[in-house]
């Protein structure tokens, strides 16, 4: 399991809309067969600062998701909101083990 931890920073004027493009993408993503897990969390003092929790079920599938029509349509539409670059971490899974992510 890989996973990666994407944090987002929008322009407050885009916060409904990121949030509704967010939820789009997620929705179709946890439906790939390489996702185990993607959530979305907003900061509840700061509602502009947004993590998207990604769990892959292999090295491989964060390419795989990338390739997607809904993850590039989701890309090309909040490129505009960010208040800065997004950024990411990447995580090794230690507990549950990579069963217990269903």
């Amino acid at each position: 399991m890989l996973v990666v931890l994407v944090y987002v920073h929008v322009k407050p004027e885009y916060i409904d809309v990121f949030r509704e493009a967010t939820l789009a993408n997620a929705s179709q993503s946890v439906k790939e067969p390489g996702i185990a897990r993607f959530d979305i969390i907003q900061q509840e003092d700061d509602p502009a600062h947004f993590v998207l929790v990604e769990v892959y079920r292999d090295s491989e599938a964060p390419t795989a998701h990338k390739e997607t029509m809904h993850y590039q349509t989701w890309r090309d539409k909040v490129a505009v909101m960010m208040a800065e670059p997004r950024s990411s971490t990447k995580y090794s899974n230690i507990f549950p083990d990579d069963q217990g992510w269903g």
